[in-house]
C-alpha cells in the first residue's frame, strides 16, 4: 500500500519527474502525457460520480476508477523495465473483459441508434461524454507513445482497455438518459443552420 507522509518534494521543480522504474524524464515526455491523460479521465469520472448516477453506473464506474489507477501505474513502468522484488502492476485481459460485460449489460435495454448522439440530456450523461472524450485523448496519447518508443514498451492491454472504456462511457451516457426518461439527444444533420 502507498504511504504518503509529505505531499511536496521539490524534485519536479526543474521540469523532470520519475517513472515507476526510477528513470528521470521530462514532464513533457510522451509517457507522462499518456498517464496524465489517464489521470484526467479518472478525475472526469469522479465528477460523474458526484452527480448521483444510477446505481448500476455508480457500481461500474467505481471499479473503473480503481482500474485507471492500475492503468496509470502500468504506463508509468515501461515493459522493458527489469522486474525486481515486485513485478510491476499490469492491466490484464480480465479487466478488459469486465468492461465488455459492463458494456453489454448497459446496452441490452437501450434502443438501437438511428443517428449519432450529441452530448447532453442529463448532467450525468453530459459529464460521461466529457469523460469519454478525455479517455479518447488518453488512448491517442498512449498510441503516440507506442509510435515513438515501439510496440514492446507499452502493455497492449492498456491500449485495448482505453478503447473499450470510451465505448463504455458512451453507452453509460445513453443509459443515464434512458433511466431518467430523457432519451438520447440525436444529431440532426444540418440542424444547426439558420432557416
Amino acid at each position: 500500500m502507498v504511504n504518503l507522509t509529505k505531499i511536496y518534494t521539490r524534485t519536479g521543480d526543474a521540469g523532470t519527474t520519475r517513472l515507476g522504474s526510477g528513470a528521470a524524464v521530462a514532464k513533457t515526455d510522451k509517457r507522462v502525457d499518456a498517464f496524465g491523460d489517464v489521470d484526467e479521465t479518472n478525475a472526469a469520472i469522479g465528477v460523474v460520480l458526484t452527480m448521483a448516477p444510477s446505481p448500476a453506473t455508480r457500481e461500474v464506474l467505481t471499479i473503473v476508477q480503481n482500474d485507471l489507477f492500475d492503468l496509470g501505474a502500468d504506463l508509468c513502468v515501461p515493459l522493458s523495465t527489469p522486474t525486481g522484488e515486485r513485478a510491476p502492476l499490469r492491466v490484464t485481459a480480465a479487466q478488459v473483459e469486465q468492461l465488455e460485460a459492463a458494456i453489454d449489460a448497459a446496452n441490452a435495454d437501450l434502443e438501437d441508434l438511428r443517428s449519432f448522439v450529441l452530448p447532453g440530456g442529463t448532467a450525468a450523461a453530459a459529464a460521461l461524454h466529457v469523460a469519454r472524450t478525455v479517455c479518447r485523448r488518453a488512448e491517442r496519447r498512449a498510441w503516440d507513445l507506442v509510435s515513438e518508443t515501439g510496440a514492446g514498451t507499452v502493455n497492449t492491454q492498456v491500449l485495448i482497455y482505453l478503447n473499450r472504456l470510451s465505448d463504455l462511457l458512451f453507452v453509460l451516457s445513453r443509459s443515464e438518459n434512458a433511466v431518467t426518461g430523457v432519451g438520447d439527444v440525436l444529431w440532426q444533420p444540418g440542424g444547426g443552420t439558420a432557416p
